[in-house]
């Protein structure tokens, strides 16, 4: 990943409505979710939502697609692999990392 992908990423997560949202569809899975079902969900305003979708999706870490009269929003979920590798990918001076349980990713 190329460092202004990286930037672009990180600008679009930093506001909460668009966290929130990012990580829900995380939690939705490869099926994806409708931004009505979503705007309940995170007690967001549509139109509020729909801005803020725009910019996840402009920052590639959302895809949107249409099934009938429905808009399906799903997780970028190579765009957000790819920044985590990007974020830890010299971690612990460039040496493995063991994996471990909990809220860290890695053990140095």
């Amino acid at each position: 990943m190329e460092e202004n992908t990286a930037i672009r990423s990180l600008l679009a997560l930093a506001q909460t409505v668009r966290l929130r949202a990012f990580r829900a569809l995380v939690v939705a899975g490869p099926e994806g979710t409708t931004p009505g079902a979503l705007s309940q969900a995170l007690d967001v305003p549509a139109t509020s939502l729909s801005f803020h979708l725009k910019e996840l999706a402009n920052a590639g870490l959302v895809t949107q697609e249409r099934q009938g009269r429905n808009l399906i929003y799903r997780a970028a979920f190579d765009q957000m692999n790819g920044l985590m590798v990007y974020l830890t990918e010299n971690c612990c001076r460039g040496a493995p990392c063991a994996v471990v349980d909990g809220p860290s990713a890695c053990e140095c």
